[in-house]
């Protein structure tokens, strides 16, 4: 993880929570970063606030179209991260399928998508990582979108493991992050009283998985819960 030479790491979704962590790790290493949110201005002020070698660019992965033109700068690639999520409760008896559709193309289009286009620029011993979540495991009232989408991004690290080989393809399925910015001031007892650590995963321990499927090259195709060992209750 020290600074790279070779390639950008790039974090689509930089701009705000894991993300936005995980681009901080990699800057504080001395790489190149970019990260990239739906506001290009914003995008810019985090990538000066991260510091560093990093750059931020707009790009929405929920417009298919304009993902090409929006990562046409960027170079070579030696760490891909897309981390871009869109929180949804979209309850079945009052279904909303335009927010649906929003989300499953962000998620399932526009992840594979974005991958399209930045394969010709991949280095040797890159690596991919995607982000899901565990509402695939764990559904709740609401989550028919959310849990769907989450599946599928299971079965498109195995399919992009296999045809980018042998570029490395690896998801990540966050439970609860106690310390998030969206998760923080919410009451969680019953949560943290289901965790067999006693507590919910921070920030860094997120941060810490994902730079293990990134940087490991024994890790590939694989799907890593990191939850604190709350799927066992």
């Amino acid at each position: 993880m020290e600074g790279r030479t070779d390639g950008a790491v790039v974090v689509l979704g930089g701009t705000s929570g894991i993300g936005r962590e995980l681009a901080a790790a990699y800057a504080q290493k001395g790489c190149a970063v970019v990260v990239s949110g739906r506001d290009e201005q914003r995008a810019q002020k985090v990538a000066t606030d991260i510091g560093g070698d990093t750059t931020g660019i707009g790009l929405d992965l929920a417009e298919p179209e304009s993902i090409r033109p929006a990562l046409e700068s960027i170079g070579a690639v030696q760490r891909l991260v897309i981390a871009a999520i869109e929180r949804d409760v979209n309850r079945i008896s009052e279904y909303d399928r335009l927010r649906a559709l929003r989300l499953v193309t962000l998620k399932l289009v526009g992840y594979a998508e974005s991958v399209h286009v930045l394969q010709d620029r991949f280095t040797k011993d890159a690596s991919v990582l995607l982000f899901g979540g565990l509402a695939k495991e764990r559904p709740y009232d609401g989550s028919t979108t959310v849990s769907t989408v989450n599946g599928g991004i299971s079965g498109m690290v195995r399919t992009l493991a296999c045809e980018l080989a042998p570029v490395r393809v690896n998801a990540i399925h966050p439970g609860i992050v106690g310390d998030s910015p969206y998760w923080v001031d919410k009451p969680l007892d019953a949560v943290v009283a289901r965790t067999p650590i006693g507590r919910l995963v921070t920030m860094v321990e997120i941060v810490e998985a994902s730079t293990f499927l990134l940087e490991c090259g024994g890790m590939n195709g694989a799907d890593l819960f990191v939850d604190g060992g709350w799927l066992l209750r």
